[in-house]
């Protein structure tokens, strides 16, 4: 068994592989940049190693500087997670030659299913089924976009390179393609450094059902059995379960065994997925699955397929990359009710889902003690602007799929987060969907019902006078006067140690007369009379000079303002702020230029992904601010549009 390991990665997935190494006796080195100096995962590993400034291609993408860490810190093996160099087929070869082992597959494994053109190529000659597109070395526009008209609209671009849901669009009608073929290009290029891309055609009402394969160095394939992972946005996953619903075992017995075919074709050896997409507009039939793409390395949403099998899938990894054979045969492997796991980001639904970095100062993920949290975060942590804004992925196992969904809805909802906002309502949301339950679902679930899991970036009334009761709660106790407060969303004032933290749930008070409480959320002021409410169900806690009201997994957060404190004017609606710090890699308008509302007018790329930014009406261009290429900060004015006359 490896006696050293160097986890090449950062976050929940090091802190899960800590984890497991930890109980096998394993020691281990953690790698970080500047960002990450008091990261969880440094904490947890027996020794840290700086790699570099925060930037990931400064840091966490540079194989020399890995490298060199594990050498200088004797370690036997090197374990990269997912993401990052996981799939680096090249760093994969260079960790051999420096005499290391690699916890994962064989170079030649990783090039020959890295790219999604090839692998498909691939894949049809094992006699896997695959779906209808494009895989040509041509990559010009002109054959691109004759190619999916031929297909048929709508189609799906895919870059050949990486996975995540970056550079892929789909494009639903001829006028759209090129545009989304820049964009996908663009991404594709900043991503994986590679912009070629295939075509597929878009497949009705698809899921997305995925398979777990684990090989070893004696020959040996087994199947893990299906995930589910079809509630995704922008092709990033939302939710996954295990199984898959609706799978029955003829069709599983098929989709698992061309997996495992899939798997021996290119001398598997390590954690891998299979992934697939299924037609499921007849239910799943093994004869509507066909293969999209191997994914060489262990997945994000591995803890379900854990969780159904009992088995831990970073020891199968460990065990592995040891020489040793599969912990397990094939027939001793089977299902054993149901899991979900749901991803927890730091992002704003009401606003489109932009992420949202900060401090958090309220952290408190579910309640239960039956939840597995898979997070690298913790209160006081920072989510920062150069890595993906995932805060924790949140498991639930049940005996049923009804119990799951339930377990893992109550979880989100009891999650308090701030001021960072998250998706932890949306999330609960969709678990309790109708449609979700009864699982009528697809790939476009969330897009359909997106109206219906979004809240609203205002807190309601109910909260509102929720958090002026808290004041008067704190406040009447000892005859101080109720004072007016403030919602700061950039600076809030951080606890100290000194700070009174307490929970009021279900409190009754009348407001007594003549008493008046005034509060703002995010530019909008709420005056709240007398009387107000009389009992409260929502989690409320009163830290220093602050309240958190938090309402089925919604936080909104009120800062008690200076007495003699002076207002800012408000940016007029024509102003195009940044909302986040990033790079412009697009410009698409000049100064003058007349525009229409949603036209695009600058597209912006943070924390690994494009935000494009639109006219919020009709209008002339009156100011500029943006060039492609430069870095802004957050609320940089960027474009100011006049509006028309």
């Amino acid at each position: 068994m490896i006696q050293s390991l160097l986890i090449a990665n950062r976050g929940e997935i090091a802190c899960r592989i800590i984890r497991t190494a930890r109980r096998l006796g394993i020691r281990t080195v953690a790698v970080y940049s500047d960002a990450d100096a008091k990261a969880l995962h440094v904490r947890q590993a027996d020794e840290a190693v700086h790699i570099g400034p925060s930037p990931v291609r400064e840091s966490y993408l540079v194989g020399e500087k890995i490298i060199a860490a594990a050498k200088a810190t004797c370690a036997q093996a090197i374990h990269p997670g997912y993401g990052f160099l996981s799939e680096n087929a090249e760093f994969a070869q260079a960790v051999i030659d420096a005499g290391l082992i690699w916890v994962g597959p064989n170079p030649s494994s990783i090039t020959a299913m890295g790219l999604k053109d090839a692998a498909k190529t691939l894949m049809q000659n094992a006699g896997v089924p695959t779906t209808p597109g494009y895989l040509g070395d041509d990559q010009s526009p002109e054959r691109l976009k004759a190619e999916a008209d031929a297909i048929g609209y709508p189609v799906l671009i895919k870059a050949v390179a990486g996975g995540g849901g970056k550079g892929m669009r789909k494009v639903d009608a001829e006028a759209d393609f090129l545009d989304a073929l820049a964009s996908c290009q663009r991404e594709a290029t900043s991503s994986f450094g590679n912009d070629h891309v295939l075509l597929e055609k878009w497949v009705t009402n698809p899921r997305h059902i995925e398979v777990q394969v684990f090989g070893d160095t004696h020959g040996n394939v087994v199947h893990l059995f299906e995930r589910d992972c079809s509630l995704q946005r922008r092709h990033q996953k939302v939710i996954e379960e295990a199984p898959a619903p609706g799978m029955d075992e003829a069709t599983r017995e098929a989709i698992c065994q061309a997996a495992v075919r899939a798997a021996k074709a290119v001398d598997y050896v390590g954690a891998g997925t299979i992934e697939f997409i299924a037609d499921g507009s007849e239910g799943l039939r093994a004869d509507r699955i066909w293969f999209m793409e191997m994914n060489t390395r262990l997945q994000v949403e591995h803890p379900v397929t854990e969780e159904i099998t009992g088995q831990d899938l970073v020891e199968w990894q460990l065990r592995v990359a040891s020489g040793e054979p599969l912990p397990k045969r094939q027939d001793e492997l089977a299902i054993n009710g149901w899991a979900m796991e749901a991803r927890l980001y730091a992002e704003d639904p009401a606003k489109g889902f932009l992420p949202s970095i900060g401090r958090l100062d309220f952290f408190t993920i579910g309640e239960s003690h039956l939840v597995r949290i898979e997070t690298g975060v913790e209160g006081g942590s920072d989510i920062s602007p150069f890595y993906d804004p995932m805060i924790a992925k949140v498991v639930e196992h049940a005996r049923t799929r009804e119990r799951a969904a339930y377990g893992l809805a109550n979880a989100c909802r009891n999650t308090i987060i701030a001021p960072v906002k998250t998706n932890a309502a949306f999330l609960a949301r969709a678990l309790s969907h109708a449609d979700f339950l009864s699982a009528d679902i697809d790939t476009g679930f969330i897009a359909r019902h997106e109206h219906e899991l979004i809240g609203s970036a205002q807190p309601s009334e109910d909260v509102v006078r929720t958090a002026a009761l808290a004041v008067l709660h704190d406040e009447m106790g000892d005859g101080a006067s109720v004072q007016l407060w403030r919602y700061e969303p950039r600076r809030p004032p951080v606890p100290t140690a000194g700070s009174v933290w307490r929970s009021l749930a279900g409190f009754r008070m009348a407001a007594p007369p003549r008493i008046r409480v005034a509060l703002t959320h995010e530019g909008e002021t709420f005056v709240v009379e007398k009387g107000g409410v009389q009992n409260s169900l929502f989690s409320t806690i009163i830290a220093d000079d602050r309240v958190l009201v938090t309402d089925m997994g919604e936080s909104f957060l009120f800062v008690r303002a200076r007495p003699t404190g002076t207002g800012s004017a408000a940016v007029s609606d024509g102003a195009i702020l940044s909302p986040m710090p990033g790079r412009i890699i697009a410009v698409d308008v000049v100064a003058g230029d007349t525009v229409v509302k949603g036209q695009k007018l600058v597209t912006l790329e943070a924390m690994k992904m494009e935000h494009s930014l639109t006219a919020p009406f009709d209008g002339t261009v009156a100011e500029l601010n943006a060039v492609a290429g430069a870095q802004v900060q957050v609320e940089a004015l960027l474009v100011r549009i006049d509006p028309a006359e």
